[in-house]
């Protein structure tokens, strides 16, 4: 599939300035790349808000799966945090028991198992109209998850993270969402965030991967 000139909205071009990194982009454009996605074996779908986005994640996930989360501005924003730490659910929460294990020892020898645990939640910085999905990170905790080692990958996606090319993705990771992760971090009492790595996901044959994109601005 080739696409020709910026992703649109009835705004303008999605992807030509910091500006408009933020833009929902027309549903044509988020059809096309739902389809690019399932051409690279990932299960995309487009919802309406994070409401219905929180109910396909509850859709999505059996009772009794281990489940752990990447930290999400995104799933925060959809409430699936909130749900999660709630325990009204019928999944075991790996990150609370990570959290909650207070011996460095036992909590890394936790932290290596979530990283295969049978559901892993998350969101990603930018998807291509392509297909290319891009995730960034300071340390890279949750690129092992999402590259090779959890069975099942859910990222909920606002569908203002699409872009036009690779190149916009790392623009979009370089000079939107990182300044706003270094301001979050520091209004935390930390020093900042800074950009460690990047994963560029091209497609997947094993494992099963999906991707809700949501008609609404989520994360960063």
């Amino acid at each position: 599939m080739q696409m020709s000139g910026k992703v649109t909205t009835a705004s303008g071009p999605v992807g030509s300035q910091p500006s408009l990194w933020n833009r929902l982009p027309d549903t044509t454009t988020v059809e096309e790349t739902v389809e690019a996605l399932k051409q690279r074996g990932i299960h995309a779908e487009f919802v309406p808000d994070g409401a219905k986005a929180l109910s396909r994640l509850s859709e999505l996930i059996p009772s009794g799966a281990e489940v752990m989360t990447a930290g999400s501005r995104t799933l925060d924003e959809i409430g699936f945090t909130q749900l999660l730490k709630s325990g009204t659910h019928g999944w075991k929460n790996l990150k609370d028991a990570i959290m909650a294990e207070k011996d460095p020892a036992k909590q890394m020898e936790l932290r290596s198992h979530a990283i295969a645990s049978d559901y892993f939640l998350g969101s990603v910085h930018a998807v291509t109209h392509e297909g290319e999905v891009v995730a960034a990170s300071a340390t890279g905790s949750q690129l092992a998850a999402y590259a090779f080692s959890a069975k099942n990958v859910v990222w909920v996606v606002g569908t203002q993270k699409i872009v036009p090319t690779l190149e916009d993705a790392f623009r979009r990771v370089r000079e939107h969402s990182l300044p706003l992760e270094d301001q979050r971090m520091k209004s935390l009492g930390y020093p900042g965030s800074y950009l460690g790595r990047i994963l560029i996901f091209e497609k997947e044959t094993r494992r099963n991967i999906s991707l809700i994109f949501v008609n609404e601005q989520l994360g960063f």
